[in-house]
């Protein structure tokens, strides 16, 4: 099953409702997760550009993007952005087929154009 990390930031507004009522939201979300046929395989509270990483697996896309849309539906977070992840061993399938696949990028030969 694909794998997705989801980065969260929360708005003003939410985290100083969770700095007045501390609460790990991690297991708030793994039940609509679950619901939706994923897993949480990792969740990290962080500082800086976001507050909250996790990574979840998904059946499918359509899976992983019904949870990022109803995070940020929720009205409690300012970001949130879901991005797949790729294993090393689909990574370097990835990379041959995009060697064999023909695309020529419009750069190619434009120095013998001149």
């Amino acid at each position: 099953m694909p794998f997705f990390l989801h980065q969260v930031s929360y708005n003003a507004e939410a985290m100083a409702r969770l700095i007045a009522n501390p609460q790990d939201r991690v297991e708030v979300v793994r039940g609509p997760i679950e619901k939706l046929g994923g897993k949480i395989k990792d969740a990290y509270f962080a500082f800086g550009e976001h507050d909250v990483v996790v990574i979840t697996e998904f059946s499918d896309n359509v899976s992983a993007a019904a949870i990022s849309m109803a995070f940020a539906a929720g009205g409690a977070v300012r970001s949130s952005t879901t991005t797949p992840l790729l294993t090393a061993s689909e990574a370097v399938e990835a990379m041959k087929r995009a060697g064999e696949c023909g695309y020529k990028p419009v750069t190619a030969g434009a120095a013998s154009a001149r």
